[in-house]
């Protein structure tokens, strides 16, 4: 796909992976519909990109686990620009809790709350955009029509204590990603989904240095937290290299947590 005028939908683009992702794909020259929970993302006033990214540039405050919200924000950003030719899902939650802790057992609330948001929420963006993204006319030279990037995680494969709930929503968006992309295979759509390491991301900077310290230690090579832009850069080149289809990459510097 040649991103140039494409126009792409990226949830949780408030802050973070998204954010990096949707300030990557404006510099290339492509449209970009915003989805996010915080109504005025902190990057836009203040991102000094192309002259005129504003203008392919849409925001929406939606909620990714509200069906008709993300649907709506999906014709709003078709009526807008267009055909529809991807879709990268980034919206998440973090939660750690030991299923049997030393204050009793976990909270099942908190667990439909990470499974919701990180899983129903996936498949809540990427349905309505598939639906749009199926419309289009298929592009030479492979009649592909559009892309769906999801965001697994390095912990759907090395899970650490306390990661049930968040190691669960992540294993079954890896588990998901080669069903979609033979199912999707008619339409020309592809579906490959990214599992990130350890990034330097709002909800990292959060965390303690006790959580930081030991990941930190086991990071490999390079010894340090993933940057967004980095995110970015491969779902540029996910976009862009046809070839990749129905696979998980894993990004994460080689740390094994």
């Amino acid at each position: 796909m040649q991103l140039s005028g494409k126009t792409i939908l990226i949830s949780g683009s408030g802050s973070g992976l998204g954010a990096a992702t949707a300030q990557r794909l404006l510099a290339q020259g492509a449209n970009v519909v915003g989805l996010d929970l915080a109504a005025d993302p902190a990057w836009v006033p203040v991102w000094n990109g192309p002259e005129n990214w504003q203008g392919r540039y849409m925001h929406a405050q939606a909620d990714v686990t509200q069906e008709s919200s993300v649907q709506h924000v999906v014709q709003e950003g078709v009526a807008k620009f267009g055909r529809l030719s991807g879709v990268v899902c980034c919206a998440g939650i973090l939660h750690g809790e030991r299923v049997l802790g030393p204050s009793g057992l976990a909270s099942l609330d908190a667990f439909r709350r990470v499974i919701d948001v990180n899983l129903v929420g996936t498949i809540q963006v990427v349905r309505a955009a598939v639906q749009a993204i199926a419309q289009g006319e298929p592009q030479e030279p492979d009649q592909e029509q559009g892309v769906v990037v999801m965001t697994s995680s390095i912990a759907a494969f090395d899970g650490q204590i306390g990661q049930c709930a968040y190691s669960a929503s992540k294993g079954a968006i890896a588990a998901m990603t080669l069903p979609m992309a033979r199912e999707f295979a008619r339409f020309g759509i592809r579906v490959v989904s990214i599992a990130p390491g350890v990034f330097q991301t709002p909800m990292m900077q959060a965390a303690s240095q006790k959580v930081r310290g030991p990941l930190l230690d086991a990071s490999v090579f390079p010894k340090r937290f993933g940057l967004p832009e980095e995110f970015a850069s491969m779902v540029q080149s996910v976009l862009e290299n046809s070839m990749l289809n129905g696979t998980i990459i894993r990004l994460d510097g080689a740390m094994r947590m």
